[in-house]
């Protein structure tokens, strides 16, 4: 299985082909809403056993993920992503009603492995393993699209996270932030294009508390262009 450890791991993902296009926004919701502690260790912040975010158990009875270690603390599987699973804790709107470009089929899938916690640890679940997959039929995922995502790569999504308020809403503001934290440079040998990985953007509105966000991948001769329409 593939591990994608950084943003130039993803941009070499062919998204809106063999991948879905929308596993975007639910791996940079995810990468939001978890915690990550000063040891990189990723920490639960809901309850999954209440199915919220479109999550339930996930088996692992087709052998898609290495097999539960047997030691004395418990671990579980769990999928998430649902969409059209009824919860009380739904995903937010830019996940369950992206713009059509984004817009899937309910394929794409988040897979964690949860450890519970002993005594001497937080009272919270602690994740120590990540992956993004798709269906390839009715019940089943496809292991030639199941990636395996690090800590690293969760923390440079968060690094797009950027509110775009009165003072930071043009292009170059994005531009400008993603340039200087990651390797943007264009080979164009034999006049190709290099599938160039974009940033999203959001919005706050700070009246009903809606944010809205945006991931984008797409290739692009010569340039890069970030995309910040609504």
């Amino acid at each position: 299985m593939r591990m994608l450890n950084s943003i130039n791991d993803l941009k070499k993902i062919n998204f809106g082909h063999s991948v879905p296009k929308h596993s975007l926004l639910l791996l940079h919701w995810f990468a939001n809403e978890v915690d990550i502690d000063n040891n990189n260790v990723i920490w639960l912040t809901v309850d999954l056993n209440d199915g919220d975010y479109g999550s339930h158990h996930y088996g692992n009875f087709e052998g898609l993920l290495d097999q539960l270690p047997h030691e004395y603390v418990r671990y579980q599987y769990y999928t998430i992503g649902n969409l059209h699973q009824d919860t009380s804790v739904p995903l937010p709107s830019y996940v369950t009603h992206p713009r059509s470009e984004y817009a899937g089929k309910n394929e794409d899938r988040i897979i964690i492995r949860i450890r519970e916690p002993n005594k001497e640890e937080r009272e919270s679940q602690r994740i120590d393993r990540v992956f993004i997959t798709q269906h390839s039929g009715y019940r089943t995922y496809d292991p030639e699209h199941t990636y395996e995502i690090t800590t690293n790569l969760l923390r440079q999504i968060r690094e797009f996270s950027v509110s775009v308020g009165e003072d930071q809403s043009s292009i170059t503001y994005l531009r400008d932030r993603y340039g200087s934290s990651y390797d943007t440079s264009v080979n164009l040998d034999n006049g190709k294009c290099v599938l160039l990985f974009c940033c999203m953007h959001f919005f706050f509105y700070f009246h009903v508390q809606l944010i809205v966000y945006n991931f984008s991948l797409f290739c692009k001769c010569g340039s890069l262009n970030i995309d910040i329409q609504g």
